[in-house]
């Protein structure tokens, strides 16, 4: 019998997400997934499935579901409390579920997004290729709600073979390194020092699409706008306020602001842990420091 989750309460907004779509910005399709690609990546090894396998996104936790057959489950991500079968589980670690045992995520202590894998990977339909729900471009599942139920797939790899992946804790500062970007020329010649001389601060208009910053302006040397050209995962994009804009997974695949500087693939992980309220510094890659 195929083994299902179902969505008892899907929390303040959970997805479906696997490592996107990429290749398809000609068409005007951005690559989305997995906002922390490492978290997802960890989640799948841990039940011993491949890396890109489809599995859940929680924002903020209070996330709880149910399992229909035996099956192995993984929490990784942002530290949070994990209840399964009635009892407290660990992080990044295999958790077994048997028929009718329920998992349930609590609020993270610190960062924003868990993720939940299933040994087998989340067996809903594919759109371009890809599982992922893309919430700016509107392809794949649409994001849960309670009495949803999500079909276990049977591809897997070889079973889990540790018990447990440690993993450093989430910093209070996180700081993120950065490349000047392709219109450091829109900008006074100190905008650059002051991003990465003091923090910004994380507001509360943060979702998969980007991060909007608050703190010191960015000042221009150029007025006007831009007509659209090609964006990335990273790019730090300012609007006429002088703020920056972070953009994460579902980021559009044009803008018209200029992007003062690039987070690097490497640092996106922890760009998607950003939470609102918290302090973020921005310091220039070794390569360009």
């Amino acid at each position: 019998m195929t083994a299902k989750l179902e969505v008892l309460k899907p929390g303040p907004f959970t997805t479906v997400q696997d490592l996107g779509r990429p290749g398809l910005a000609a068409i005007g399709v951005g690559r989305s997934g997995a906002a922390d690609r490492g978290a997802l990546r960890l989640a799948n090894r841990l039940v011993g499935n491949p890396e890109g396998h489809a599995a859940l996104e929680s924002t903020l936790g209070g996330l709880a579901l149910r399992a229909s057959e035996t099956v192995t489950v993984a929490v990784t991500g942002a530290p949070c409390p994990i209840t399964a079968g009635g009892r407290a589980a660990g992080p990044n670690a295999p958790i077994v579920l048997r028929p009718g045992d329920g998992l349930e995520i609590g609020t993270p202590e610190r960062g924003l997004r868990c993720y939940v894998a299933v040994r087998g990977g989340l067996d809903v339909a594919p759109v371009l290729g890809a599982r992922a729900t893309d919430t700016l471009g509107k392809l794949g599942p649409p994001p849960l709600v309670a009495g949803t139920t999500l079909p276990v797939g049977q591809v897997t790899l070889g079973p889990p073979t540790v018990d447990l992946a440690p993993r450093p804790g989430l910093p209070a500062e996180p700081c993120l390194r950065i490349t000047p970007g392709p219109r450091l020329d829109w900008f006074t010649a100190d905008a650059l020092a002051t991003l990465v001389s003091r923090p910004y601060t994380v507001t509360s208009d943060v979702d998969r699409v980007g991060v909007r910053l608050t703190g010191p302006p960015l000042a221009r040397a150029r007025e006007g706008e831009l007509p659209p050209e090609a964006c990335v995962p990273g790019a730090l994009q300012v609007p006429p306020s002088g703020t920056p804009i972070l953009f994460l997974a579902d980021h559009p695949v044009t803008g018209g602001y200029p992007v003062i500087g690039v987070v690097g693939e490497e640092d996106l992980d922890l760009a998607a842990q950003l939470r609102p309220g918290i302090p973020v510094r921005f310091a220039l890659s070794r390569l360009t420091a």
